[in-house]
């Protein structure tokens, strides 16, 4: 049989990454007129600053390709940034990269640090994108299980995964879908793991400003991990511009120019006009962080009421706009079938959990859902949700 013959065209390492679960749940929620909790989609816009600096880059011309690491605008920007709130110094030329989302930065990051055959660490669930980006680079995701109710961080199993094949550990937290916050003792276990196995690390720190409870802290801080982090943020999660896909990597000169080799074949540049409103974004006042964190726990404690009233035995998150609950309490028993029916059954559409796992069986009785919502959405979806009890 010839290649052109083959019954599926696609490379057997991205065998598996079909569909998202995000599109179908999300076309499911159009087609029935469900309210969307599943794809965090904010329903809140971006500042009007952003807004009209975005459209006054694009009234004044600023409509071609941007430099390939970024702006030199956005590069002081996020260089600032890190130091207002994390006190931490970066040349914006050599330490910062600009990127198309975190998801690009991720992906840049993995295919230029990882060679075929190594191994990646990560922490299921585990945000979809992390193992299509592993199989592209021709490595493999080893993960390591966290479980409910406190997703606490088993070090055993951490140690465990490492071996000779271990090239990175790939680390979100803020973790999705959880929404737990790794605390000070699990990163300073991971940081002694990394240098003790001469380890890189890359970190997903996209909703780095929406912690509730606890409290944000970088792995590049911790002893000896300056020189091996690379830390990945964006602007969509912290000022609801999904759509803008500006998203950065910063860390060692050696590991943002690594990225950024792989990077420039992916995009090269984009979104120049969002660029500089990105920048205006981050000088903005620590009040404008403040009041979209606060909104959103608003959010988060409806929505965890409502759904405990609901029947489910939720799992309340220190961070994201995620909160996930144990469908078994109201019957379910396969979250995939579970939120395929919802829709009929009450009007509302989820996000099965067991889709973040390497073995779905682990998450098979865990569904998310999302309340980066309007107030009146989320007490509409609780009132429907109430009819499941």
């Amino acid at each position: 049989m010839s290649t052109h013959d083959r019954p599926d065209p696609l490379a057997r390492r991205l065998q598996g990454f079909g569909t998202t679960i995000f599109a179908e749940m999300s076309a499911l929620a159009a087609d029935t007129g469900s309210i969307n909790l599943g794809q965090g989609v904010p329903d809140d816009d971006a500042p009007e600053q952003m807004l009209d600096a975005a459209v006054q880059a694009i009234r004044s011309g600023r409509n071609q390709y941007p430099p390939g690491p970024g702006e030199p605008v956005l590069r002081r920007a996020i260089a600032a940034h890190q130091h207002r709130f994390r006190g931490i110094e970066l040349d914006p030329d050599d330490q910062v990269l600009v990127t198309v989302g975190a998801t690009e930065a991720i992906a840049a990051a993995v295919l230029a640090l990882c060679e075929p055959g190594d191994e990646v660490i990560a922490f299921q669930p585990t945000y979809d994108s992390y193992g299509a980006s592993v199989s592209m680079a021709g490595a493999t995701l080893r993960a390591v299980t966290l479980r409910a109710p406190d997703w606490a961080l088993d070090l055993d199993a951490l140690r465990a995964a490492v071996n000779p094949r271990t090239r990175l550990v790939l680390l979100n937290s803020p973790h999705n879908p959880t929404g737990k916050v790794f605390d000070d003792d699990e990163l300073a276990a991971i940081a002694e793991l990394c240098v003790e196995h001469d380890l890189l690390a890359v970190t997903d720190e996209v909703y780095e400003h929406l912690v509730f409870d606890g409290e944000h802290r970088l792995l590049s801080t911790l002893p000896g991990m300056a020189e091996r982090t690379l830390s990945i943020s964006s602007a969509g999660k912290t000022f609801s511009c999904t759509g803008w896909k500006i998203g950065w990597a910063t860390g060692p000169a050696a590991l943002v120019a690594a990225t950024r080799t792989a990077k420039q074949f992916l995009t090269f540049t984009a979104s120049g006009p969002f660029q500089d409103a990105v920048a205006v974004g981050l000088g903005l006042p620590d009040e404008v962080f403040h009041q979209r964190r606060d909104e959103l726990r608003a959010g988060r404690d409806l929505l965890c009421a409502g759904l405990a009233d609901a029947g489910f035995v939720v799992h309340p998150p220190a961070s994201t706009y995620f909160v996930t609950v144990d469908i078994r309490a109201v019957g379910g028993v396969d979250g995939v079938e579970f939120c395929r029916s919802l829709p009929e059954r009450c009007g509302v559409v989820a996000v099965p959990t067991s889709v973040f796992y390497d073995d779905p069986e682990v998450g098979r009785h865990l569904v998310r859902f999302a309340f980066c919502k309007r107030r009146e959405v989320l007490e509409d979806a609780v009132q429907r949700l109430r009819r499941l009890g």
